[in-house]
């Protein structure tokens, strides 16, 4: 668990970008509101945020402009990523955001299957945008219109599940 005042460390696959962007009251609008908040920070390298780039700027009408600042370069990781600790899941972009998650030891938020799928055998916390939310017990801020906040937010909630 990070020190009071330390925003907890997540990984955001493309999906929840995504998701986020088509319905802002979802589990995933929230977690980006609080993204933006700023209580919880978004690990990110050049491959995460290059996918996330590409997919946003091919689903129209969602843009990548509204997410670019989310990726803020004091949160980048430059350590190594190695996606091969990821090779049980079939798709090569989708390791990409389990390698630095585990690299990072930051937990994964997620709707992706495959992801899903091997959670249970990394060493790393994998969560749907549902399960983060009401694990951290994240809200909205009142200025944002969520009816409350919740405080610190704990860090990656109940370990590798």
């Amino acid at each position: 668990m990070p020190e009071p005042g330390i925003a907890t460390p997540v990984v955001l696959d493309t999906n929840v970008f995504v998701a986020a962007a088509f319905n802002p009251e979802s589990s995933a609008g929230r977690i980006v509101e609080v993204l933006r908040e700023g209580r919880l920070r978004l690990v990110w390298n050049e491959t995460t945020r290059s996918e996330a780039r590409r997919i946003l700027k091919r689903i129209p009408p969602i843009a990548w402009e509204p997410f670019a600042d989310l990726f803020r370069e004091e949160n980048r990781y430059t350590g190594s990523v190695n996606p091969g600790w990821f090779g049980q899941v079939r798709d090569p972009d989708d390791r990409a955001f389990g390698a630095l998650a585990y690299a990072a030891g930051a937990a994964l938020i997620t709707q992706d299957d495959d992801l899903l799928e091997v959670r249970s055998n990394v060493g790393v916390s994998i969560l749907t945008p549902s399960e983060y939310a009401r694990r951290a017990r994240l809200r909205l801020s009142e200025a944002s219109g969520g009816g409350g906040t919740s405080g610190h937010v704990p860090s990656a909630p109940g370990g590798t599940t």
